[in-house]
């Protein structure tokens, strides 16, 4: 599993709605975008040809097959693509995408007072984080959410190639020893608790849930959780690993509720300019997801800020499976989201991210 483009970081397979709100609304009433706003239409911004170039060097020189890109800013929609095998509306697998959308369930559980984040994981899973030296009566949910508890990532043992079961990815994560409590150290096993925790609160799947919660009011339609199914929704294009390999197909509980979800570029605009937007929790509760305190400036709860070069802080997520890396960014008001992707599992020129999130971000000079 790969991590964030960022120290310290790494995200799987590579890295809040209103409490009531439980019905479908449309995206223009909760402010995902102006009424008038055109959906589709291509915005003339001067960003344009600085990040079409270097999207075009992720196929070039970072040896993806395609790449693609999506931003959306209150003045409209820009869509680049580079290379070929690619489309604007395909479906793809997001990887760690998925923790954005558990920590916002967690987050609205706490608004709701149905569990709180200094509940211990030994509380709701009585039992289950025992061993070589693990000890769930001495983590925390917000241990989870944050990366601290040290529990080790059961995907560097099964590669992300191994469909596991949550409670075959808790196990093998308790045959290794934690590292140091309180030091950021990013798990998928962690989220995988999470999942688990969510499911003994609500007495439905975190992927219930989520689809409850945020997937139909946003009206994301091209989201979903596919469990076990290996094959992605039409329309979409093929996905390959870093030798070439044909890697479409694929079962998604290599990933669980650390990076099972199926996604569009839209859709994950939409949903990070909802979430920073402050559609999606209570304003205590989204400063939360933003407090990267515990984990010492590298993580928040399901988001991560990351300081371009002009001094501009982004927050977003990345997401890297076998067959798909994706990255999404926003900035800290969730009115400028941008969201690009590969059909491949790593880029060979990482590099070129940050490079790519400047030129998207940062101020333009003359």
């Amino acid at each position: 599993m790969a991590r964030p483009a960022m120290p310290l970081l790494r995200t799987l397979l590579a890295f809040p709605v209103l409490v009531t709100l439980l019905g479908l609304v449309s995206p223009a009433f909760l402010g995902l975008y102006p009424a008038g706003l055109p959906a589709l239409t291509v915005s003339s911004t001067s960003r344009a040809p600085a990040t079409d170039a270097l999207l075009a060097r992720l196929v070039t020189r970072g040896k993806a097959p395609a790449a693609a890109l999506l931003a959306r800013e209150e003045t409209g929609v820009r869509y680049t693509l580079a290379g070929q095998g690619i489309s604007r509306t395909d479906h793809f697998r997001a990887g760690s995408m998925t923790k954005s959308l558990i920590a916002t369930v967690v987050l609205q559980l706490a608004a709701e007072r149905r569990l709180s984040l200094s509940n211990t994981v030994e509380r709701h899973l009585p039992g289950l984080v025992r061993g070589a030296g693990n000890d769930g009566r001495a983590l925390t949910l917000r241990s989870l959410l944050t990366h601290t508890s040290g529990l080790y990532d059961f995907t560097a043992a099964t590669g992300g190639a191994v469909p596991v079961t949550p409670l075959q990815a808790v196990r093998i994560s308790l045959t290794h020893p934690p590292a140091a409590r309180g030091g950021f150290a990013y798990s998928n096993t962690n989220y995988v608790l999470l999942g688990l925790v969510v499911e003994q609160v609500t007495g439905r799947s975190y992927a219930a849930e989520a689809e409850r919660r945020i997937i139909a009011p946003l009206a994301l339609t091209g989201t979903s959780f596919p469990g076990s199914r290996t094959s992605l929704p039409s329309p979409h294009g093929r996905a390959y690993a870093t030798d070439g390999t044909d890697v479409t197909e694929l079962d998604p509980q290599v990933a669980g509720a650390a990076g099972e979800l199926v996604t569009t570029l839209a859709d994950l605009d939409r949903f990070y300019a909802a979430l920073l937007g402050g559609r999606l929790l209570p304003p205590r509760w989204l400063r939360e997801m933003l407090d990267t305190r515990a984990a010492h400036g590298s993580y928040g709860m399901g988001l991560f800020p990351v300081k371009l070069r002009c001094g501009t802080v982004v927050w977003g997520h990345s997401g890297r499976i076998s067959g798909s890396y994706v990255r999404s960014a926003a900035t800290i008001d969730g009115r400028r989201v941008m969201t690009f992707r590969v059909n491949t599992t790593a880029m060979a020129e990482p590099r070129l991210e940050s490079r790519l999130l400047a030129a998207e971000f940062c101020p333009r000079t003359s």
